[in-house]
């Protein structure tokens, strides 16, 4: 489904970027632009830019920009359709009943065909558990406790063990060999064809709205894999969903409890803390990360207290503070998950434990001295150095401060000595980093996360990118510009093509339309509108000067690439006088 380019830009023009962005991001005016945090990856001082006259979002920190419909897709995980129809939605306008191509129809119809298998499969599964022959699944949720409205709720079910039961009523309901192999649901092999699913009690696995997009399956007994997911279809992708969303989304609580699986999911919500997910049997993914951030800054880790269920947790705290999310763990000791602390001590003892869960860099201080004799004077000292290394990675330098008080006075150590170590291997740090590959890392709370290498700014980039803006703001200066930079003589190619969209006054959202393909160039399109803005009080003789520069910079650059490719002695003798004539230049 495609809209035209008038529909969207009439769909921009009642979207005021700020009125929506500012519905996520607390937005403050600086200058012409508005600043927040930015809402995709965790930072502690502002590079989140919104302009309101181009229309157009940038984060200086990890690079994301563009325009309303982008940002939409963006923060809300959505596709670009999906995107449009939300941002019309949200602003009132009603979009026109378009045409869709036979491809795009197909796709839609396949959807609404494989959402119909899984919601007659989910029924299928939830008569069978209540069902004789799903006695066994029956029986193994009432040894887990789970009450019938739990059951009911959750839809809970059972896959027998007919092997082809599942297959033989969904053939029976008119779906196709091809539609049932797409959907995950029916396994098609040399040996026949058989359900996926087989002696199983079955979790139905929803979306944000409650649709059924993929099924997870405990054996019953001895059998390998222990837990069973729907493959990927076009339906069900485990790293952008979480179990219990569709719920924990509606709990109004302002922060999520991220459990490990399954049963501790449904078990917490039974016992009353509704606003407890899942990842889908994977570990945490980024996707996933970014899904919680839209609807809470706060996580709770309730992974289980044993080696394994620590180490999950290790892994998730930087991948979560990576887009801004704080995260705090719960001391379940001495039972291993929630179910059996909730069973042993109660709902209220659970909630104090909420109430009382640690910081996550100061859980992990404690959870590195397990590996260290602190009886040993080299054991102490290693344990003091790796700790060090832990508080150097924070950047901010008041954060950084407080963590190196807070810790020394929990594990006894000298506060200057820690301090002086921390500052020395921050200095360090900072004096190996290689300007050549410069690297931006995303704040952690105790690790960097590398989140993409991006090659520094070059000057004559920086000049191109200011030029682009500041003919954005003033395309009377396009024709005089015009007598001197030609679109050839840019970087390259994506520079020429954007320069010849401001020489013919192209909207700046059109020209990230030319680039919507393509999300690297898509983003790099979008900061290049951001270069430093006028200000009312700019001197116009200052200003005039600093074009000027640019301009020279840009063209004396292209022409000595030329120069140095250039035989004809003619030819050079033009190129030479323009170099020279470039010096004199007045605007």
């Amino acid at each position: 489904m495609r809209y035209s380019d008038e529909i969207l830009q009439e769909l921009r023009s009642r979207a005021d970027i700020v009125d929506v962005v500012g519905k996520y991001v607390n937005l403050k005016k600086k200058g012409a632009n508005y600043f927040g945090l930015c809402p995709f990856h965790g930072e502690k001082t502002p590079s989140f830019s919104v302009n309101p006259r181009m229309q157009i979002f940038h984060c200086f920190g990890c690079g994301k920009g563009g325009d309303v419909i982008r940002f939409t897709m963006e923060y809300e995980n959505l596709t670009f359709p999906e995107a449009i129809r939300k941002v019309a939605d949200d602003v009132g306008y009603k979009l026109p009943e378009i045409n869709q191509s036979e491809e795009e129809k197909k796709e839609n119809d396949l959807r609404v065909q494989l959402l119909d298998i899984n919601k007659k499969a989910a029924v299928y599964f939830y008569n069978a558990l209540r069902d004789k022959k799903g006695q066994i699944g029956m029986n193994y949720f009432k040894k887990r406790e789970l009450s019938d409205e739990t059951l009911r709720l959750w839809g809970l079910g059972y896959a027998d063990q007919t092997r082809d039961g599942l297959y033989q009523y969904l053939k029976s309901a008119g779906y196709s060999e091809d539609l049932l192999h797409q959907s995950g649901l029916i396994n098609y092999s040399e040996k026949g064809i058989y359900d996926k699913f087989f002696n199983r009690v079955m979790f139905p696995i929803m979306d944000a709205n409650n649709r059924v997009i993929g099924f997870g399956g405990r054996v019953l007994g001895d059998g390998e894999p222990k837990y069973l997911n729907s493959p990927e279809t076009k339906l069900f992708e485990k790293s952008r969903n979480l179990f219990g969303l569709c719920y924990a989304k509606k709990s109004r609580k302002k922060y999520f409890i991220l459990c490990e699986g399954y049963m501790d999911v449904i078990q917490m919500h039974q016992a009353g803390f509704t606003n407890a997910v899942a990842s889908l049997g994977t570990a945490l993914t980024d996707q996933q990360c970014r899904l919680i951030k839209r609807y809470v800054d706060d996580v709770i880790l309730t992974y289980d207290s044993d080696g394994a269920g620590i180490n999950a947790a290790k892994r998730a705290m930087p991948m979560l503070r990576a887009v801004g999310i704080n995260t705090r763990v719960i001391n379940l000791k001495p039972y291993k998950d929630p179910d059996e602390f909730i069973k042993a001590m109660g709902v209220e003892a659970f909630q104090d434990r909420i109430d009382n869960a640690k910081n996550s860099f100061l859980w992990l201080i404690d959870v590195i001295k397990q590996d260290y004799d602190l009886s040993d004077p080299a054991g102490m000292t290693q344990y003091t150095n790796e700790v060090a290394s832990k508080l150097s990675d924070i950047k901010e330098p008041i954060e950084r401060e407080n963590y190196v008080k807070a810790v020394a006075r929990e594990q006894l150590i000298d506060l200057d000595s820690l301090r002086k170590l921390v500052n020395n291997m921050s200095d360090l740090r900072e004096r190996q980093s290689s300007p050549l590959n410069e690297r931006i890392y995303t704040q952690t709370n105790f690790t960097p996360k590398e989140d993409k290498v991006r090659r520094k700014e070059t000057a004559l980039q920086k000049s191109e990118k200011q030029l682009i803006t500041w003919l954005q703001e003033k395309p009377e200066l396009i024709p005089k510009v015009h007598e001197f930079i030609l679109p050839e003589d840019m970087s390259d190619e994506i520079m020429g093509t954007v320069l010849t969209m401001v020489y013919n006054e192209t909207p700046a959202n059109e020209i990230l339309d030319r680039f919507r393909d393509s999300d690297e160039d898509y983003e790099r399109v979008a900061g290049m509108f951001n270069g430093n803005l006028l200000s009312e009080d700019t001197d116009e003789n200052e200003f005039k000067r600093g074009l000027e520069d640019i301009i020279r910079n840009i063209k004396l650059t292209s022409l000595n690439t030329k120069i140095e490719n250039e035989t004809d002695p003619h030819r050079l003798t033009e190129l030479f006088k323009q170099q020279s004539d470039l010096q004199n230049l007045k605007l």
